[in-house]
């Protein structure tokens, strides 16, 4: 195996000379807290970024990352790619989802199985292609398994607004939006019935600039005034991530606690009006979701309004998709990472039994969970 230096890592990027003098005040002014400080990055998209461009290694000793939630595709229960894998097999459906969730595999296999079984799948890059594909096959029944953060929640409300103004009839939504601030209250102070209090490691967050580029930085409030943890937004270039590192330990060095943003080329305080006005009128918070490694979060979810119940292929096929919950792996400690408590390496089956091509929890199940991230980049490190 190759083994890599630190420099064959953010040499690639195009300005090292700004890494460097970032990684420089970082180690200067890493010595005036008072104690470590460990920064949980919510988004997978950071996760990897910091693993490809070896960032942790250019940290000084007392800052820690935490890798949070990772991305939709990693907290989706395996109850959830069940509905897909059954509703993808009946004869009528037309199964239509972003190619994200190919070969995410539930219990009864992955949306590439059922293709492979004859079902009728159908990956796209735009939810607007769901519309098309419906008008195509007037005689099917499309149903677009919607998932993302806030990010991509837009694109599924404009799609369903376009089919109802265009009055195509025969498309339906099977709804698995998750929104990010409940997760992080959740990470804080678990309130899952299955889970025991724990004392989590969490000192502050760096959260994701695509999210708050619909939601807006604001949504973050929260968790500077009532629960003491700074937040900054950043983007997912390794100089983002880095000066967000920044940003975070002159708070604590100066005694702050607030919502910053250091993506200020695409990032506002309140975020874009119009797409959170679109999200309002078609959705609202489900009581319950189940995250995939973390357990049922109250509210951190959405579904269709009651308004617009001939669309939801949960309500049109509830006789047939099932309820209970599923499992993971019962030597996967993905929820303890997804949490703070342990990293990837300390799995027992970490880059064994679990990899890419076989996972057996939330973290390795998506190219963006820690992972995976740590599968991939990890190992070549010295």
């Amino acid at each position: 195996m190759i083994r890599l230096e630190l420099k064959d890592l953010y040499t690639r990027f195009r300005n090292p000379q700004l890494i460097r003098a970032l990684a420089k005040l970082i180690a200067e002014e890493a010595k005036n807290l008072k104690k470590p400080l460990n920064i949980m990055e919510v988004c997978g998209g950071h996760t990897h970024t910091i693993m490809k461009y070896g960032l942790k290694q250019l940290l000084p000793d007392n800052i820690s990352f935490i890798h949070g939630p990772g991305c939709p595709v990693c907290i989706m229960p395996k109850e959830r790619i069940d509905h897909a894998f059954i509703l993808a097999k009946r004869k009528e459906v037309v199964l239509v989802t972003l190619g994200d969730m190919i070969k995410v595999p539930g219990s009864r296999g992955s949306l590439q199985d059922a293709r492979s079984e004859g079902a009728d799948v159908r990956f796209v890059y735009s939810p607007q292609d769901a519309l098309k594909i419906a008008m195509q096959n007037p005689d099917k029944k499309i149903v677009f398994f919607a998932i993302g953060f806030e990010t991509t929640t837009p694109m599924t409300a404009a799609l369903l607004q376009k089919a109802r103004k265009t009055g195509v009839e025969n498309i339906l939504f099977h709804i698995n939006h998750v929104v990010v601030p409940e997760v992080m209250k959740e990470l804080i102070d678990s309130r899952d019935e299955h889970v025991d209090s724990y004392n989590n490691r969490i000192d502050a967050f760096i959260g994701p600039s695509h999210v708050s580029v619909i939601a807006g930085a604001r949504i973050y409030e929260q968790f500077a005034k009532e629960y003491g943890r700074p937040v900054v937004v950043t983007g997912f270039e390794p100089v983002d991530v880095m000066e967000g590192v920044l940003m975070l330990i002159r708070q604590f060095a100066q005694n702050r606690c607030e919502v910053q943003i250091q993506y200020g080329r695409s990032v506002t305080w309140s975020g874009n009006l119009n797409a959170q006005r679109l999200i309002e009128k078609y959705f609202k918070k489900r009581r319950l979701f189940k995250w995939r490694g973390i357990g049922n979060i109250p509210y951190s979810a959405l579904t269709l309004r009651d308004e617009y119940a001939q669309y939801d292929a949960e309500k049109i096929y509830a006789d047939i998709l099932p309820v209970e919950e599923i499992e993971d792996h019962k030597l996967c400690i993905c929820g303890d990472i997804l949490r703070g408590m342990a990293n990837p390496t300390e799995c027992r089956v970490f880059g064994t039994a679990c990899k890419p091509s076989n996972p057996l929890g939330s973290c390795m199940v998506s190219s963006e969970g820690a992972c995976a991230a740590y599968y991939r980049y990890a190992r070549e490190l010295p």
